[in-house]
């Protein structure tokens, strides 16, 4: 049923947002305030009816989660925040907008302030990992139905719906049949170029109802309307899309309607008489008592609703199983993966290491509930399912392995919700060649810091008879330059188990597994308490003497080995050092790197190009790998026609001592 508003008037409530949303942009001279004013209304309704959250706990874990996908209207969120009574909201962040420090940058960014539930602005990615938020819900519902029962809304517009990965998520959400995520469509027929009939034809109803969603529409500027259909939304048990047939920058009498008011300033006439046209008798960033007093019930409603969720957490019967899967303690873990070391060390598997991650994960799983996996159709080859790991399907939530279909980018963004969404640590496999694909949700979720895992398998030529389409030369020197991506390319088994521990106990950055399609020898001999490869770098071989340094990474540590073979046999000391990943050996102390590095002439070897490679070599060093795209035969043939072998290392090395 609707929720009792309180008596203030939703359209002065509304018009609070346009007013702070015009005069923000105004003081910037930069923003977009046309989005904000057209969906001012339907933001209005949503917050004053509907949505249930608390400020004063902005990480309440039954919150509803509001995911502005059109980032460019950033003023829009801002504005609701402020008036909600965030304490971190306050006017002068307000008065801000978009300067050097402060909360309101020009699109939201999550961790700057609260209430931003993800950061938003490359168009798509918000309903894509709103998806995710929503997917969470459904698996905490099957596991904990009296404490997990939230909505998720979201604000799209023409922008998000045209861009490709809003078809690989909204496909996603019918399947599954989200039934508590409601978007919002802002229906105003314009971009940037202008009118939307420039570029498409698309039906979107139909578009959504082909894919299984419940879809209505609305007068944008009616409140009646909109929250009749917010209401038969929530009440419906599939995912629902409301076309929100709205005016951009709803209130300037002279832009509104226009594309030139999409993306600046409405200039200090048109502000003007926009005052006149909306009623709006107050100075700039100025809001009367009684609207504040209109949206502080709305946080009045949600503490209430906070304080009966708590009042019930208590006396739960799961309540330790649901603070357990909050806290994502890994402590567990950590005494069996030691216990899995050891036994991989007497074992001495020769594997890929993309079979030694399945040999981690079953670790992984065992140990930690939270824990959901998931393939973008390539389970069998990623091999990212455990042994009695359950599917997560329309009927059944309670399983711990999504089946995301042919969607790398579609997986990533939901993978960044799940996690976004605090009860479970997700992690999901493709091959890194199409880690293009999903680039835009691994950069996304280096820039919020969330702990995604990313399991990219068939990381090299070794990959062999797929050829060149699928060998990704370039892709880990791309993903390397991501910040706050911490990217691993294990040699081995045990190398492997260390790159899962890593992953696990990540908290503020996702973590990125390169791992083999071909077999590898376990090289680590010996069994270490401590987490070799959360160094990043280390010394597998030592020499007395040394006259050189191997550095390689994967599947070529095996040749650097066999390589520095080669060369004691005439009489040359050659280290090796296994440097499964640069950034965390970046930042080791300089003490500890040059002891790794040595002094010694280096030689860097890896199935692709040298780019990034310069924070190990220097200019005077060699470097053994590819310089092109790959080809199609067996992986063994590939080594030897790109010169990746044991003798090319061994004559590079020879040639730069």
């Amino acid at each position: 049923m609707n929720i009792q508003h309180p008596p203030t008037d939703e359209r002065l409530m509304a018009n609070a947002i346009r007013a702070l949303a015009m005069d923000a942009v105004q003081a910037a001279n930069s923003g977009h305030p046309g989005m904000p004013m057209g969906m001012a209304d339907v933001a209005t309704v949503l917050f004053n009816r509907f949505i249930t959250l608390d400020p004063a706990d902005h990480k309440w874990p039954n919150r509803d989660r509001f995911v502005l996908s059109a980032g460019h209207g950033s003023m829009l969120l801002y504005a609701i925040n402020h008036l909600l009574g965030y304490d971190d909201m306050g006017l002068d962040q307000i008065r801000a907008f978009r300067q050097l420090d402060s909360r309101t940058a020009g699109h939201p960014e999550y961790g700057h302030a609260k209430g931003i539930e993800m950061t938003t602005g490359p168009l798509g990615q918000g309903i894509a990992t709103a998806v995710g938020m929503a997917l969470s819900e459904r698996m905490g519902n099957a596991r904990f139905s009296d404490l997990i029962d939230h909505y998720t809304y979201v604000i799209a517009g023409d922008g998000c719906l045209m861009e490709g990965v809003s078809h690989e998520a909204i496909d996603l959400a019918g399947h599954l049949g989200l039934g508590r995520l409601i978007v919002l469509w802002d229906d105003n027929r314009i971009t940037i170029d202008g009118d939307t009939d420039l570029a498409t034809s698309t039906d979107q109803l139909a578009r959504f109802a082909a894919a299984g969603w419940h879809v209505l529409s609305c007068n944008g500027h009616n409140a009646t309307e909109i929250g009749d259909a917010i209401e038969e939304a929530r009440l419906d048990p599939r995912p629902t899309m409301i076309a929100c047939q709205t005016t951009i920058g709803f209130g300037a009498p002279n832009k509104q309607g226009g594309h030139d008011v999409h993306g600046a300033p409405l200039g200090e006439d048109e502000i003007a008489a926009t005052r006149v046209h909306l009623g709006w008798d107050h100075a700039p960033f100025e809001v009367p008592q009684d609207v504040y007093d209109g949206w502080a019930a709305i946080a009045q409603r949600g503490a209430k609703k906070r304080a009966e969720w708590q009042a019930r957490l208590k006396t739960a019967a799961g309540r330790d199983a649901f603070d357990a899967h909050l806290a994502q303690d890994i402590s567990a873990l950590t005494t069996a993966m030691t216990d899995h070391k050891d036994q991989l060390i007497a074992d001495k598997p020769k594997v890929a290491t993309r079979k030694a991650s399945e040999m981690a994960l079953e670790v992984v799983n065992e140990a930690l509930p939270f824990s959901v996996g998931g393939s973008a159709d390539l389970t069998g080859s990623n091999l990212t399912r455990s042994k009695g790991q359950k599917s997560v399907t329309k009927s059944d939530f309670g399983g711990s392995y999504i089946h995301y279909g042919v969607r790398e980018f579609g997986m990533s963004a939901v993978m960044n919700g799940i996690a976004l969404s605090g009860l479970f640590r997700p992690y999901g496999g493709t091959f890194l060649v199409f880690a293009d694909y999903a680039r835009p949700a691994i950069r996304l979720a280096a820039l919020m810091g969330v702990p995604t895992t990313f399991v990219m398998t068939h990381d090299s030529i070794g990959l062999g008879e797929d050829g060149p389409t699928h060998q990704p030369v370039e892709t880990i020197a791309s993903l390397r330059a991501i910040p706050n991506l911490t990217v691993l390319r294990p040699c081995d088994a045990v190398e492997t188990a260390e790159a899962w521990e890593i992953a696990a106990s990540s908290q503020t950055s996702p973590v990125l597994l390169a791992l083999s399609r071909q077999a590898l020898p376990l090289v680590r001999e010996t069994s270490s308490r401590e987490n070799l490869t959360a160094r990043g770098a280390y010394i597998l071989r030592h020499v007395t003497d040394r006259q050189v340094t191997l550095i390689a990474t994967g599947s070529e540590v095996e040749i650097a080995l066999n390589a520095a073979e080669e060369l004691a046999a005439e009489g040359i000391c050659a280290a090796v050092v296994s440097a499964p990943s640069f950034d965390l050996f970046k930042a080791q102390d300089a003490v500890y790197q040059t002891n790794v590095l040595g002094e010694a002439p280096r030689v860097g070897v890896e199935a692709a190009i040298q780019q990034g490679w310069d924070a190990l070599l220097r200019p005077s060093d060699g470097f053994v790998g590819m310089t092109g795209f790959g080809a199609s035969a067996p992986a063994d043939q590939l080594y030897q026609k790109f010169g990746i072998t044991a003798q090319a290392v061994a004559e590079t090395a020879k040639s730069v001592i």
